[in-house]
């Protein structure tokens, strides 16, 4: 069993704060494959939150690994949660808290897109689009190639951070710096499926979970692969549309252009709600959306261009915006039709008028628009166009007594929540971040959904997000991966805030 880890820093002198990082990068150079075997037997662990058995194996393990860094952890648990996971690290004379935030759970997997299962880790020296060798991790030596691949289910979303957090403790603890504040952590077993709970568990346990500042750590590096912070997440919203058509599927020679065509309507439902450029096209969608501060505007203008190399990377003859940048249109409310379905094509295809046409829909909120006026919003314009809208399966008599009709089922969502760019908690971080590296980018608002918005609205503590990982790492997708430079990198993004926030913090008053 460890030694506590105050303990072991009161055993010997502590090096200088601008020494963290040379100091950490040496212990890490020693320690790669001690690192990469951690992360990989924590990926090893199915995480569907789903699956509550798994989820609560998950938890455990996570405990685990605080626990033996001297950390005091416990399970967290509310009526019908998964358990969360809660560890405290007190600092001799800290005057501040910082709460680090991360998620063991993961997306859903289909295995047969996988080139290897997708809860065996595999270590690739390098990419699978460039076809690299898979590295035996029993046989595993030092140095490991910093463009090498670790693949798996939560690999990068969200257990690498967690990772790279414990092991900048234990780099900390070999070069006997303590850290400068006192550090809790909060680690989420149900941030994929919604975070139903959350609001629930933070409420519950809102003392045990005060602190100074909320620090996120999921998401990825910027595409340049230069670090970045971000201020702010978008918020989400979901729902999936079923229009009718007959009872059954009618021959198209004796009964198209007569029986309705639910396909076709839907294409023209869709067709009204957003334009070719990505405008939302419901009237008042955007009337509630937050103006950007000067700062906001200032950031967005030193954010590196990258748009020109992802139109190569992904193939697209064109993007939307009308030649707004990506960080310029993730400011901006958005609405992505994730899947249509209606009828077969192909060779399954029958020349027939389908019963039915289905799109899912997930809106991307900004500040300061919300899930109940997105829905308010969408509902009246589907009956401005003269659909009865309903939100349980009709039966014959309603088909009948509609000439339109629209079954919406919403999923809960979330908003989205921004944290002002000078806030003192918001400019110590990058100070520290920034010291002896190169400049962070900061990102006013991350393009995806985490629920941000709760830690602020529970805690009252501002909220930033610090994200590690691969921009290309097929986060939500098949084979997904982590490069491992950003691992290393990690490693000492985290422990040079664990050693170093309070000194960049302006002095309480």
């Amino acid at each position: 069993m460890r030694a506590p880890l105050l303990a072991l820093l009161a055993a010997a002198p502590a090096i200088a704060a601008d020494d963290v990082r040379p100091a950490v990068r040496a212990w890490r150079q020693a320690n790669e494959t001690q690192v990469l075997r951690e992360l990989a037997e924590f990926i090893a662990i199915p995480n569907l939150a789903s699956d509550a058995v798994n989820i609560r194996k998950n938890a455990e393990h996570a405990s685990a690994m605080l626990a033996r860094r001297g950390v005091t952890t416990r399970l967290l648990e509310t009526p019908g949660s998964p358990p969360a996971v809660y560890g405290e690290l007190k600092v001799r004379g800290a005057r501040r808290t910082l709460m680090v935030y991360a998620h063991f759970d993961g997306q859903p997997v289909d295995p047969a897109a996988w080139a290897t299962p997708p809860w065996t880790p595999t270590l690739r020296s390098g990419t699978l689009d460039d076809k690299a060798l898979i590295v035996d991790l029993a046989a595993l030596a030092q140095p490991i190639g910093p463009e090498w691949r670790l693949y798996g289910r939560s690999a990068s979303d969200d257990k690498a951070p967690i990772v790279a957090a414990m092991a900048a403790l234990d780099a900390l603890k070999q070069a006997k710096v303590a850290p400068s504040v006192n550090l809790k952590f909060f680690l989420e077993g149900e941030e994929e499926a919604g975070s139903e709970h959350l609001r629930a568990m933070l409420e519950a346990h809102r003392d045990l979970l005060a602190a100074d500042l909320w620090l996120l750590c999921d998401g990825p590096v910027h595409q340049t692969r230069k670090p970045q912070v971000y201020f702010g997440v978008r918020g989400v919203m979901g729902v999936e549309l079923t229009l009718y058509g007959p009872a059954r599927a009618l021959h198209s020679g004796h009964y198209g252009n007569w029986a309705p065509n639910p396909a076709v309507e839907l294409a023209q439902l869709l067709a009204s709600l957003r334009d070719a450029e990505g405008r939302i096209l419901i009237k008042g969608f955007g009337d509630d959306v937050r103006p950007l501060s000067v700062a906001e505007r200032e950031a967005l203008r030193s954010v590196p261009p990258v748009e020109d190399e992802l139109k190569a990377a992904l193939a697209l003859g064109r993007t939307e915006g009308e030649g707004a940048s990506l960080p310029e249109l993730i400011l901006r409310p958005a609405l992505n039709v994730r899947g249509v379905s209606s009828g077969k094509v192909g060779e399954a295809a029958a020349n027939a008028v389908p019963t039915e046409a289905q799109a899912s829909i997930d809106f991307r909120l900004v500040p300061d628009q919300t899930p109940e006026g997105v829905r308010s919003k969408l509902e009246a314009h589907l009956r401005g166009l003269g659909y009865h809208v309903a939100h349980e399966t009709p039966d014959a008599g309603t088909r009948r007594a509609h000439p339109r009709l629209v079954k919406l089922e919403w999923g809960p969502g979330y908003k989205a929540a921004r944290t002002a760019l000078d806030h003192p908690a918001a400019l110590a971080l990058v100070r520290v971040l920034e010291g002896g590296a190169e400049p962070i980018i900061k990102l006013p608002t991350l393009g995806g959904s985490v629920p941000m918005h709760l830690f602020g609205d529970v805690t009252g503590a501002p909220v930033v997000g610090l994200p590690i990982v691969n921009h290309d790492n097929n986060q939500h997708a098949a084979n997904e991966n982590v490069r491992i430079q950003n691992l290393w990198d990690g490693i000492e993004a985290f422990a040079v805030v664990f050693a170093g926030l309070e000194q960049a913090w302006p002095a309480r008053r």
